[in-house]
């Protein structure tokens, strides 16, 4: 069986640099939406991808006020970020059809199995 955390952390920076591309946000407000869209990814997973993430110049991060308690990180993609999502959804969309080329059939009722 693939390690599910080894994929997940292969597509993680991808679905966030598509997040923040919508909306400059903060890393509580990205986690939920992370988790809304489905990933299974623990409190504090996040904040160590985003620290990388700067770090290779992918998002800035910029300290604003917050009404409700302490200051907040936001963060925005940079140019470096926004060509990056742009190759991930290349790469994405290629490794997809190849996937589902290569694992299901024409009779393959795989969508109405569930997972126990």
């Amino acid at each position: 069986m693939i390690e599910k955390t080894q994929l997940l952390k292969g597509v993680l920076e991808g679905a966030i640099l598509g997040i923040i591309s919508e909306k400059e946000t903060y890393g509580y407000k990205l986690l939920d939406k992370l988790k809304q869209n489905g990933f299974l990814i623990g409190d504090g997973s996040i904040y160590p991808l985003l620290l990388r993430m700067e770090k290779k110049e992918l998002i800035k991060g910029e300290m604003r006020p917050s009404s409700d308690g302490p200051n907040r990180k936001y963060y925005s993609l940079t140019e470096k970020g926004e060509q990056s999502l742009l190759e991930f959804k290349h790469f994405w969309d290629s490794v997809n059809k190849a996937v589902k080329k290569s694992i299901y059939t024409k009779d393959d009722d795989y969508k109405n199995e569930t997972i126990s």
